[in-house]
């Protein structure tokens, strides 16, 4: 598995990777999931999130990997499947099978992080690390040969439509200066709140892949949301951030 893990290195600095926008179906009527993907992928997204919830690491319940294998086949553009689960290295094979090209893990769910990391890569799928509010950075510091997707989350999980909190844009900003200290080529990722009024301060920040939910089902349309938080974020992510 070690040679698997040899990856390329890349400066990453912020600003030099546009903007990716992630819409999350959480929000979406699931009676029409699979419409939704397809919409999604036509007004330009860049993947589409599966927000995972098994009711014991988070009090919700949603999606199975048959869901989401029945909506892969109305879309071509990557889905992640962000496991906010208990034990979910018993899960990877089944939502990789499902269609999912990125799966992301809570490290504090998992008994044996750094060989779940390369087991999602030898699955075939990229590696994704989500980071709680309350989870401190460090539990990732050590384990970025191994990852490609580091998620801040701006809320806690569990639930669509909760406030962004602001507290944690100076985690980001530590995260993204980890990054770029590593060398690696890492998306910093931030889920949680992302909206209008949000996107911006994740962008200066120092994020570069943007999850929205609740706020693009408030624009006119699809299409005109993506654009929005994609300019938005382009625009922040050029200024320097002030902590």
């Amino acid at each position: 598995m070690d040679e698997m893990l040899d990856r390329p290195t890349h400066a990453g600095a912020r600003g030099q990777r546009p903007p990716l926008i992630v819409p999350s179906v959480l929000t979406a009527d699931f009676a029409r999931l699979g419409a939704d993907c397809e919409a999604f992928e036509a007004a330009g997204a860049d993947r589409i999130q599966w927000d995972v919830m098994d009711g014991n690491f988070v009090p919700n319940l949603t999606f199975g990997p048959d869901v989401i294998a029945a909506c892969r086949r109305s879309c071509a553009i990557p889905f992640e499947a962000h496991l906010q689960c208990v034990r979910p290295e018993e899960l990877l094979p089944r939502y990789v099978e499902a269609g999912c090209e990125l799966v992301l893990v809570h490290p504090e769910t998992l008994r044996q992080p750094h060989h779940t990391y390369g087991r999602i890569r030898e699955l075939g799928a990229r590696t994704g690390v989500a980071l709680s509010p309350a989870t401190p950075l460090q539990l990732v510091e050590h384990a970025l040969d191994r990852i490609d997707v580091l998620l801040v989350l701006t809320v806690n999980p569990g639930f669509g439509g909760q406030a962004y909190l602001a507290s944690m844009e100076p985690k980001i900003a530590a995260a993204r200066a980890l990054i770029d200290r590593s060398g690696y080529d890492i998306e910093l990722e931030v889920d949680g709140g992302i909206g209008p009024d949000t996107v911006a301060g994740a962008a200066a920040a120092g994020a570069d892949t943007f999850v929205a939910g609740t706020a693009l089902w408030r624009y006119p349309s699809f299409a005109q949301g993506i654009a929005d938080l994609r300019a938005q974020a382009h625009a922040a992510g050029r200024r320097p951030h002030a902590l």
